[in-house]
């Protein structure tokens, strides 16, 4: 099949590749004039503006919008609204948020331009490993644009099957799935990164007790002296917390066991939000979620006036004294 994709960043550009490795043709654009000229390097067709694109694609098209959430992803969804035709179909694979789905589907459907709203998981790994999609929006879009799901899915692999599931015919087991109207699958995806939020937080917090144990203790204070690289080896084997996020890791224990190469400044890319404000308006109590997105905003902080309160309080009532900086 075709497919047309916008947006040819860390995860875009591996996309046309994973879809070019399994023989699917693609047309690429990029503001970045050398992502397009890598990708035509490799056998992309490139194009020099949204106009270009549209033109260079079969009918009925199909246009892949990899994008940062927000007004850029807005904007570009409405120029290919001018530029497209019936049938069309428009795919946002960004993590915008559910509610700007619904918006755009009602807006292109009007034109007859069908959309999916594709939450995507896999980052930097997805060309080798596949991407994990959650699909809401045009049902028929979806299931016209099957091929193009599939090469990008991981498939089973050595995944076993999950006992209870038998005879069950899903996509689920080959790693995407159509999960309903326009909005679910970003919906489905911005949970997923909630999850996610709270999964890595236990982990980091894990490893600096872990840390702690030893290496930032004096020396009578000191309970082990811990190998976290060979201790998040061995969880990856058999432990019921073993994990991709545990393997990621691993990984860079191993490549920098004291992480001196991060700063430990977290951002957050929007989903941790929406997901608290779909609990608040849902009235679910999401306390893991909540805490560890608040422990991103605190990680920007260097001596908040937070922490400047609790360190006077303790003084007052204590007598605790501010341990001198080194």
């Amino acid at each position: 099949m075709q497919l047309g994709m916008i947006g040819l960043g860390r995860m875009g550009g591996n996309i046309v590749r994973r879809l070019m490795r399994h023989g699917h043709t693609t047309v690429v654009y990029d503001a970045n004039p050398e992502s397009v000229a890598q990708l035509a390097s490799e056998g992309a067709t490139p194009s020099q503006d949204l106009q270009s694109l549209v033109a260079q694609l079969a009918a009925p098209r199909a246009v892949w919008v990899m994008l940062p959430a927000g007004e850029i992803t807005a904007s570009t969804i409405h120029a290919l609204a001018d530029l497209l035709s019936p049938e069309d179909i428009v795919i946002d694979g960004g993590n915008s948020n559910f509610q700007d789905d619904v918006r755009h589907a009602q807006m292109l459907k009007a034109k007859g331009i069908r959309y999916l709203d594709v939450g995507t998981s896999g980052g930097v790994w997805g060309l080798e490993r596949g991407y994990c999609m959650m699909m809401g929006g045009d049902r028929s879009a979806a299931t016209h644009l099957d091929p193009i799901f599939r090469a990008l899915a991981p498939g089973e692999g050595s995944i076993p099957k999950t006992p209870g599931r038998e005879g069950k015919v899903s996509t689920a087991e080959q790693g995407y799935l159509y999960t309903g109207p326009a909005g679910s699958g970003h919906f489905v995806k911005m949970i997923h990164n909630g999850i996610e939020y709270g999964l890595m937080q236990a982990f980091a917090e894990g490893m600096d007790l872990l840390r702690g144990a030893g290496q930032d203790c004096i020396p009578e204070d000191r309970r082990y002296q811990l190998d976290l690289a060979d201790i998040t080896e061995l969880w990856r084997r058999g432990s019921v917390v073993s994990s991709w996020l545990l393997d990621l890791t691993a990984i860079a224990l191993a490549e920098d066991p004291q992480l001196e190469g991060y700063s430990g400044h977290v951002q957050d890319s929007g989903e941790g939000r929406w997901t608290l404000n779909a609990a608040i308006e849902e009235a679910v109590p999401v306390p893991v979620l909540s805490a560890a997105l608040f422990a991103r905003f605190r990680s920007r902080q260097d001596s908040s006036f937070a922490d400047k309160t609790l360190s006077a309080m303790r003084k007052q009532f204590g007598g605790h004294q501010e341990p001198k900086k080194g």
